[in-house]
């Protein structure tokens, strides 16, 4: 490779590697915030905290990466131009044709990366996470009640329990507080036992009371009942979502499957590769400017561009699972445009002659 070569694709490589360093701290924050509020409403057992994170943002890598990949370029192009560097390389005859090979050079390793997490590592953590919390929740020790602390449920409402087996089956001094609609549902019991009832968990409560009324207002239509055993069954603490859902089958599963949510999930898989090797394409010239002048215009219209080709790529993949859009039709109409824009601007240098804009 020449020194050329070898100087502008390190210029390159580092830009996005620092761009993705910051996205990747950013939306690490993110994925935390939402797992602690699942955590907080029962839906994720806090023991799988850093197993989650960890699966979780290997699956918004194919997002990630493209945004990554289209600001590094542009930062470093931009630099190119700020230090006047382009512009000796364009009296020397090097054009942006000539530029190709190192853009490439640092393109297609992380287009790789991005087709590797999009089409297998993506579903696969997705599955793994997914069968992970199904597993745990099996047993309500570790699917968020803790002795000895007010916990709450799916449901809205808190359960409590002042001692518990080490297996999470026996429990002691138990609290339930239910809320549905205007009523409300209060449980205590000296003891009270876990079982599960074709698949269902159901949470037997022996020699308690229960106090049932309005939640609001100055209504006293109050009951009071002793039982020996009264049974509830806990709601499910995650979404009914199977494993079965396209969102969690593989990519050669999805190939044999002919269903309109399987291809827009094939779709969705398929659309990121192809629009971080567009937005390269186009951060080259989007990244031309004069000497002096600041970038952040710059960064500003590919952040837009990103968010336009991210957002019609969702409502595009929403289309086709709704039979809005024909499978036939994919999401090409947004691929194949984005591309060809690409190539037009990358050959023309970013440069548009003002008949072009008259026609």
């Amino acid at each position: 490779m020449p020194k050329l070569d070898r100087y502008l694709s390190a210029e390159f490589a580092r830009a996005v590697l620092a761009a993705l360093v910051i996205l990747g701290m950013v939306s690490l924050g993110g994925v935390f915030a939402d797992l602690i509020g699942e955590m907080a409403s029962g839906k994720v057992p806090p023991s799988l905290l850093l197993s989650q994170l960890g699966l979780r943002l290997l699956g918004y890598l194919p997002l990630i990466l493209p945004l990554g990949l289209l600001l590094g370029l542009l930062l470093a192009t931009g630099r190119l131009y700020r230090d006047s560097e382009m512009h000796v390389l364009h009296a020397l005859g090097v054009g942006p044709q000539r530029l190709l090979r190192p853009v490439l050079a640092v393109t297609l390793p992380v287009l790789a990366i991005i087709a590797l997490c999009s089409l297998w590592l993506g579903p696969w953590a997705n599955q793994v996470a997914r069968g992970m919390v199904i597993e745990a929740n099996k047993n309500l020790l570790v699917a968020g009640l803790e002795p000895g602390r007010f916990t709450p449920m799916a449901n809205g409402g808190v359960a409590y329990a002042g001692e518990m087996s080490s297996d999470g089956t026996r429990l002691a001094r138990v609290f339930i507080f239910r809320e549905r609609g205007e009523r409300m549902d209060v449980a205590t019991a000296r003891s009270g036992e876990l079982y599960r009832d074709h698949g269902a968990r159901v949470l037997a409560l022996l020699d308690g009371f229960r106090v049932e009324g309005p939640a609001t207002g100055t209504d006293l239509d109050y009951r009071l009942m002793r039982y020996a055993r009264n049974e509830m069954q806990l709601p499910a603490p995650d979404d009914q979502r199977k494993l079965e859902d396209p969102e969690f089958q593989s990519t050669a599963r999805l190939l044999g499957n002919g269903a309109a949510p399987a291809r827009a999930e094939l779709h969705w898989r398929i659309a990121p590769t192809l629009l971080a090797l567009a937005f390269a394409l186009i951060a080259i010239p989007l990244g031309r400017s004069p000497p002096r002048q600041s970038r952040h215009g710059a960064i500003l219209l590919g952040f837009l561009a990103y968010l336009v080709g991210i957002f019609m790529m969702m409502l595009g993949t929403r289309w086709l699972a709704d039979g809005s859009l024909p499978v036939v039709v994919g999401l090409w109409w947004l691929l194949l445009p984005m591309l060809g824009l690409g190539i037009w601007l990358y050959a023309r240098d970013g440069q548009v002659s003002r008949a072009w804009w008259r026609r």
